[in-house]
């Protein structure tokens, strides 16, 4: 059986935020979870309450959603719920998905909400 576009995507995504020390995941229907000691720092969504897109959501510096939202509104969405706490979507189900655009959101919400001491034990380091 042929995966669908929604799987092979969350494949990626997991592989990204699984390589971060300390991730865990939780699934939870369409919706998946990914934290760093019960923080969570992003969220991949298929369908999220029948919005019919597949995305990335991760967590950014205030002010920086509504700008990428408004560089490239095809790509980028403000997600339900937690898109006015500077969380942003990025659509994993139109067009070429940039794999290291999707990678440098993952890795600087990871440090957002990741203790120093973890993400500089990893190599990473906040800016």
């Amino acid at each position: 059986m042929k995966a669908t576009i929604a799987e092979e995507r969350l494949k990626r995504v997991s592989a990204i935020c699984l390589a971060l020390p300390g991730t865990t995941r939780e699934v939870t229907g369409h919706h998946v979870a990914f934290d760093i000691r019960k923080k969570t720092f992003a969220y991949f969504l298929d369908n999220h309450h029948g919005d019919g897109m597949v995305g990335l959501v991760c967590k950014v510096l205030p002010g920086d959603n509504a700008a990428l939202i408004a560089g490239d509104p095809a790509r980028f969405y403000m997600p339900a719920y937690v898109g006015p706490r500077d969380w942003v979507g990025l659509r994993l189900d139109v067009g070429r998905v940039n794999w290291s655009e999707a990678a440098e959101l993952i890795r600087h919400s990871y440090l957002m909400a990741a203790p120093k001491k973890l993400a500089e034990a990893a190599g990473l380091r906040r800016q």
